[in-house]
């Protein structure tokens, strides 16, 4: 069995095969493309256990209609052992119904290759580069950077499955105006662990109890030397010391979630390494920044102090982009835009492909930092595909009231204090019940709430539920009489076989998110399955009197919870054996 393959690898290679004796055959032309062709199962089980495109999307290489390449198609599969019908449907589909033993054999698959099943080489050890949360160092997390952050790290496990290797990495925003306020407010906490009365927090500073501790060791530190001191003398200084702490409480913070980024990267450090500079200059030389003028504001009257002024810009219409945008401000400092696309193009020397995950009220750079990102990496000779993720932000609910703020952060709700709450498995798995495109409601009482209707629940317990039996059974699961495993056993087989394909799928489409739906389902079909044994005990899992099929049963079940298992592995949540 060292060579085993997932029934889904099976017959994906079995179609290739077809197709290739059919290029033989001088049906199909030499090389022809079959990126499009796709295996799966057909939308109405019904109709069969695997269908295939192939015939649709090859009939016009073939110089043929569909169901004609259809028909050379089917002749070749009928002659496959476990296929037991091929048939064509409507203008060209195939259907395949496949022998109870390749299910069988699935079964044997799962059993063999364990925390592997579902593993895939479709990412060929590219190298892609992630970027995901990247908050401003300003202070702790908050839910509003939770579903970014669960999402890239789910996204980051998934491609790895898929055989990618992937690089977390998260961009710290050092070098902005919000460092510099931060710096202030920990010299005002600075003073107060002196004994100064600070009294209320000026407006435009933190106000977070968070940066008290910060104030206390830069007390320590330098005792009362920078007290009265000229801003001048310490604003460097003290944002360097603010910034690496507040680094420090963020990795805190995100490692209660499970989450450890590869790299962090400093603003900061980009521009002291004239990097923006050096990007500047390559799109000069190559017609991409030119100095020109920004148009007035559009939609309602320039302000009255608004003035015409020469600035670099980067020619992002020509990427689709509706204007050409700045790189730089009229005081010579870089805009975001200047500095980030500077970042990226830094990214895209050491990767083969790179995924950004933003929060929705970034939506409207998105066009701009593709086109710069394009312009970088293929005018360099290199494609670098470039994806951004959009994630809508949470909504916070108890008993379907908002949650009230943190009085720690002083304006937001801390992630903190959500995960100790709840648990890190239930914020990862609720983060991924929707696409992260969707709006999430997050209520305490309902996440935690033991019911089908919790999706974390439902899941946590049907593999708690096969623990459960696999203890009281007081017979060892067993390969040796899968031949009496029915009709209703092979049907669960079915569902969790599809866990490979689900895999390379989601890993294609970026979306991790599939992983847990699949998962739902897969939670759906057994607890189905389990139930069926309360209305007729035939049905159930340990039958006393059979040990035989008492043994196939816990076989097929202890499969089932390896690909549960598996796939929760990928979203970086622990399965639970009790509950």
């Amino acid at each position: 069995m060292a060579d085993m393959q997932t029934l889904h690898a099976a017959f994906v290679a079995r179609i290739d095969a077809v197709l290739n004796a059919l290029e033989m055959e001088g049906v199909l032309p030499a090389d022809t493309p079959r990126a499009n062709v796709t295996v799966e199962p057909p939308r109405d089980p019904s109709h069969g256990d695997l269908a295939t495109n192939a015939a649709m999307v090859l009939a016009k290489q073939a110089k043929t209609n569909p169901r004609a390449l259809a028909e050379k198609i089917v002749e070749h599969l009928e002659r496959e052992p476990d296929i037991v019908e091929a048939t064509i449907a409507g203008p060209g589909f195939i259907n395949l119904r496949l022998s109870p033993e390749a299910w069988r054999r699935e079964l044997l698959a799962i059993a063999h290759l364990g925390q592997d099943y579902g593993r895939s080489d479709m990412g060929k050890g590219q190298t892609v580069n992630i970027e995901y949360v990247s908050a401003n160092p300003t202070g702790p997390m908050h839910m509003g950077h939770c579903r970014g952050a669960v999402v890239g790290d789910a996204l980051s496990g998934l491609l790895e499955w898929a055989g990618h290797r992937v690089t977390r990495e998260y961009y710290v925003n050092d070098a902005g105006g919000q460092v510099d306020v931060l710096a202030r407010s920990a010299h005002l906490r600075y003073r107060e662990a002196l004994g100064d009365d600070i009294g209320e927090i000026p407006e435009g500073l933190y106000p977070g109890d968070y940066l008290k501790p910060v104030g206390e060791r830069l007390a320590q530190e330098f005792g009362p030397a920078y007290k009265d001191a000229p801003e001048g003398e310490w604003l460097e200084l003290f944002r360097q010391r603010s910034v690496a702490a507040m680094m420090d409480m963020i990795r805190e913070d995100l490692s209660l979630l499970g989450i450890h980024h590869d790299l962090f990267s400093s603003e900061a450090e980009l521009q002291a390494a004239k990097k923006p500079e050096a990007a500047e200059a390559w799109l000069r030389e190559h017609g991409f920044v030119y100095d020109g003028v920004l148009e007035a504001p559009k939609g309602k009257a320039p302000p009255e102090d608004w003035e015409p002024v020469e600035l670099p810009l980067f020619r992002s219409t020509e990427f689709g982009d509706d204007q050409d945008r700045p790189i730089k401000k009229s005081n010579g400092a870089w805009t975001y835009f200047g500095a980030d696309l500077a970042y990226h193009f830094q990214k895209a020397e050491k990767a083969d492909a790179l995924i950004d995950i933003w929060g929705a009220d970034h939506a409207g750079t998105v066009k701009r930092i593709k086109a710069a990102v394009a312009a970088l990496t293929k005018g360099a000779g290199r494609d670098v595909p470039f994806d951004v993720k959009l994630v809508q932000m949470v909504k916070l609910l108890r008993d379907g009231e908002p949650v009230k703020m943190s009085k720690r952060s002083g304006t937001f709700v801390t992630l903190a204090d959500v995960v100790n709450e709840v648990g890190k498995d239930v914020v990862r798995f609720t983060m991924l019940t929707r696409k992260p495109d969707a709006q999430m409601e997050f209520d305490f009482a309902k996440v935690v709430e033991a019911s089908k209707d919790n999706p974390v629940f439902y899941l946590q317990y049907a593999h708690a539920r096969i623990h459960s039996t696999l203890r009281k059974a007081g017979v060892e699961p067993s390969d040796a009489h899968l031949d009496r495993l029915g009709d209703d056993e092979l049907a669960l087989v079915r569902e969790a076989s599809q866990f490979p394909r689900v895999v390379e799928s989601a890993a294609k489409a970026r979306e991790p998110h599939r992983i847990a739906f699949f998962l739902g389902d897969l939670a759906a079909a057994f607890h189905s399955f389990w139930n069926a044994g309360n209305d007729d005990p035939s049905k159930r899992i340990i039958q006393e009197s059979d040990p035989e099929l008492t043994a196939a049963r816990l076989f097929l079940a202890t499969q089932v919870g390896q690909v549960i298992r598996n796939g929760l592995a990928i979203l970086g949540v622990e399965a639970v054996e009790e509950m």
